[in-house]
């Protein structure tokens, strides 16, 4: 028997409601909120939390001193539509060279790792 079950995944960032417009254009979904706490309501239910932290540092990667703490996965369908698609929004590429592989690393605006792999 479960002792709890998953409300949220909250990330931190400088900017909750831009970042939470970030993964609403990835993912789609509703935004609701302003200030320090936004929140995110995926198809499905799903949610995604955005809270503001001053002095927020971005993690690192690659770095094994600065670990990236945790990543998002992302499927899709077509790795190089949804590649230029999350390019337009503002995402950054941080391991995209093989292109053989079925996933591709991104940071999103406030510098989070996540990756867009192959359904």
């Amino acid at each position: 028997m479960a002792i709890a079950e998953l409300g949220a995944v909250v990330l931190d960032c400088p900017d909750p409601r831009a970042l939470a417009g970030f993964y609403a254009g990835v993912l789609g979904g509703s935004v609701e909120g302003e200030g320090d706490w936004v929140d995110l309501t995926v198809p499905g239910g799903r949610a995604l939390a955005f809270q503001a932290a001053p002095g927020f540092v971005p993690p690192k990667w690659p770095a094994p001193d600065h670990s990236q703490q945790f990543h998002l996965d992302l499927s899709v369908e077509d790795l190089d539509a949804a590649e230029a698609r999350i390019l337009a929004l503002g995402a950054k590429p941080l391991d995209t060279d093989d292109r053989s592989r079925g996933f591709r690393v991104y940071a999103d605006p406030a510098g989070h790792p996540f990756c867009l792999c192959r359904a």
